[in-house]
C-alpha cells in the first residue's frame, strides 16, 4: 500500500500565509501539518502531489524526513491552472507508477484520532473505503460531499454539494481504493466524472464498485481560512490513540 497526499492548491483563503508557501507545511502546535498525518500512519510510501510553485518547497522538506516520500510537480503554477484533485491523483499514479493500493489524504486536515484504524476497517472489509460523519446542519451538507450509506455500510449513492442532501453523512478527504479500483480512476476521468474535488470520484465509483464507509472516530480539523487556522493552532491537542 501506498499512501497519495493531495497538495496542490493554493489555498487562496489563507493568504498572505500561503501566497508563497504550502498550507500542508504549515506549523500547528511544533509540527508541520503533513508531519501530524504521516507520523501517526508510519512506515509507509508517501507520494506527495503539488504544483509547480510549491514543489521546491516539499522536496526540501521532504529531504530532511527518514520516511520515503516521492514529490510529484503536477507543472500548474496558478489557481486557475490548477488539474483538480481527481487529476491530479491520476497524474500522481502515473508518474510514481502507483500499482499497489492506495490511501488518499487532503494534505490541510489533522485530526485527533489515528488513521491506523481506518487502514484496519479497509483490511477487513476488503474493498475501496470512505470515512463519514453525521452533520445535522443542511447549509453545511450542501458545502460537503454526501453519501448514501446502506444497513451494511455500504456506499449506495454519493454526492457532492447537494441542493437537496439525501442523507447527514459527510465525507471527509480520506479514501482508501483497491489497487482494482485505482486502475478505474483513468476511466472515470474519460467518463466525464468531476475533478475538482475529490469526493466527485466516490460518486462515480460507487456506481462501478464496491465502496463501504467506516464512521470517523473522531475530529478533523479543516484549515480554510486564517481563522480555523487560529483557532487550531489554540485547540489541537495531537492525535489521540
Amino acid at each position: 500500500m501506498k499512501c497519495l497526499i493531495l497538495a496542490a492548491g493554493y489555498a487562496t483563503r489563507l493568504y498572505p500565509l500561503t501566497e508563497n508557501f504550502p498550507k500542508p507545511l504549515l506549523d500547528v502546535r511544533g509540527k508541520k501539518i503533513l508531519e501530524w498525518l504521516i507520523e501517526d500512519l508510519g512506515d509507509l510510501e508517501y507520494v506527495v502531489v503539488t504544483n509547480h510553485r510549491f514543489a521546491p518547497i516539499f522536496r526540501e522538506w521532504a529531504d530532511t524526513r527518514a520516511e520515503k516520500i516521492t514529490v510529484v510537480d503536477d507543472g500548474t503554477s496558478t489557481n486557475e491552472t490548477r488539474l483538480g484533485a481527481v487529476c491530479d491523483m491520476q497524474f500522481a499514479i502515473r508518474q510514481a507508477g502507483v500499482e499497489d493500493d492506495l490511501l488518499v489524504l487532503a494534505g490541510d486536515n489533522v485530526l485527533d484520532f489515528s488513521l491506523r484504524s481506518f487502514l484496519t476497517y479497509a483490511a477487513a472489509k476488503g474493498t475501496s473505503c470512505t470515512m463519514r460523519y453525521r452533520e445535522e446542519d443542511v447549509a453545511k451538507l450542501r458545502r460537503a460531499g454526501v453519501a448514501e450509506i446502506d444497513g451494511n455500510e455500504r456506499v449506495i449513492s454519493f454526492e457532492e454539494k447537494p441542493a437537496a442532501p439525501r442523507s447527514s453523512w459527510c465525507t471527509p478527504p480520506f479514501y482508501y481504493y483497491t489497487a482494482q479500483d485505482v486502475k478505474k480512476i483513468e476511466q472515470a476521468i474519460a467518463d466525464g466524472c468531476g475533478t475538482d474535488a475529490p469526493g466527485s470520484l466516490v460518486s462515480w465509483m460507487c456506481r462501478h464498485s464496491v465502496l463501504h464507509s467506516m464512521e470517523m472516530p473522531g475530529k478533523r480539523y479543516d484549515i480554510g481560512n486564517l481563522e480555523s487556522y487560529r483557532q487550531v493552532q489554540e485547540h489541537y491537542e495531537g492525535i489521540i490513540r
